[in-house]
């Protein structure tokens, strides 16, 4: 087997997470620098525009269900043949402004991955770092991988997590005011007094989605160590059988052993943090898909009072309970989208380790001349 290369910094000690971000956006953040910036801000612009108008039109749409819901109430054909005909040009809209979406923000993505991408290549290949970058002590193993796929995940994520951050704030703010509305207020009598709780519907979101999100923060709070230590132990096997495939014709009989008992305790190590990881997923899907499954029906119930009492129509029942499912999956943005921030965290911070690393390959040598000086 080969010998391992001699490490000139051996004191090094690992950085931190916030470390790790901060170098991570040192580099990441020029592509938003710069003369050919403005491409990106373009897109965004774009995005935040697409965003507005796809909140009217699920704002209309959200009307339009009490409408039509309530010409069922009325057995009013006419009304209902008017609603049909309503409807066709929101689902277009909807329908169009969603493909645009998809389009503006792959290409932001796309633009900005290739920009990072470009960039670690030109880091890590020049002045032979990739060759030296084995005398310097850290967490850089796989370095074609972080580049290729981490990269990735870390210029993917962040476009889709912020987008879909920035439209959750607006939809809440938005459906917030038609749950206050239409839901108003309910009076609850408790001992023989009398209670009245305006805005009923939207305290009820909000401490609905409140516990959903702790729960999930009590679960899932290690989510993104053990994502990241999946990634280094899937990094770690790839590299042993690279290393093994390149030098497998001057390996010696005797070390074939040796060499199948490293690759199998690596393979044995990946498949423990999977099984952790598996455990992890498991319990969040738990809470995550339960909401979903209840959410509706809880709004539903909230608004059977007043329509029992005759002080909501059906109409109003139906756009209610789905303006409470809207708020409560904005208010759940966290909640829904915490594996993939967690993600997001360790492959930046992949990206991090590898960058520095690459900081220490110079200075390390620089230590090196003078100490042989």
């Amino acid at each position: 087997m080969l010998g391992e290369p001699k490490v000139l910094n051996g004191t090094h000690s690992a950085p931190n997470e916030r470390e790790l971000l901060s170098r991570f956006w040192q580099s990441a953040s020029g592509f938003w620098r710069g003369r050919s910036a403005w491409r990106a801000w373009f897109l965004v612009a774009a995005l935040v525009a697409t965003i507005l108008l796809q909140l009217i039109t699920q704002y209309r749409l959200n009307y339009w269900n009490r409408d039509f819901f309530d010409a069922i109430g009325a057995k009013d054909q006419a009304g209902l043949w008017t609603q049909a005909m309503r409807f066709v040009p929101l689902a277009a809209a909807s329908l169009a402004l969603a493909i645009f979406s998809v389009w503006a923000r792959m290409t932001l993505q796309r633009r900005w991955r290739e920009w990072l991408s470009n960039r670690l290549y030109d880091y890590w290949l020049h002045d032979d770092r990739y060759k030296r970058l084995r005398f310097v002590s850290g967490d850089y193993q796989a370095p074609e991988y972080r580049i290729a796929e981490d990269a990735r995940i870390a210029t993917d994520f962040p476009v889709d997590l912020m987008l879909g951050l920035l439209s959750s704030l607006l939809t809440a703010v938005t459906f917030i005011g038609v749950l206050w509305s239409v839901g108003d207020g309910v009076a609850i009598e408790l001992g023989g007094f009398a209670l009245s709780i305006p805005g009923y519907l939207v305290f009820a979101v909000i401490a609905y989605s409140a516990m959903l999100s702790a729960s999930i923060f009590l679960i899932a709070g290690h989510l993104t160590r053990v994502i990241e230590e999946n990634k280094r132990a899937e990094a770690e096997l790839r590299s042993i059988g690279t290393h093994l495939r390149e030098s497998g014709e001057g390996i010696a009989e005797s070390d074939h052993k040796d060499a199948r008992h490293t690759i199998g305790a690596a393979l044995k190590a990946v498949i423990a943090i999977w099984r952790i990881y598996c455990w992890q997923l498991m319990r969040m899907t738990l809470v995550t898909h339960s909401g979903t499954l209840v959410t509706p029906i809880v709004g539903l119930l909230l608004c059977m009072p007043k329509y029992l009492a005759g002080s909501m129509s059906l109409g109003e029942v139906v756009q209610a309970a789905a303006a409470f499912v809207v708020v409560q999956s904005a208010f759940n943005w966290f909640t829904d989208n915490y594996a993939r921030l967690a993600e997001w965290a360790a492959s930046a911070n992949r990206v991090a380790s590898l960058l520095l690393a690459l900081d220490r390959v110079d200075r390390a040598d620089g230590t090196s001349a003078r100490a042989g000086g």
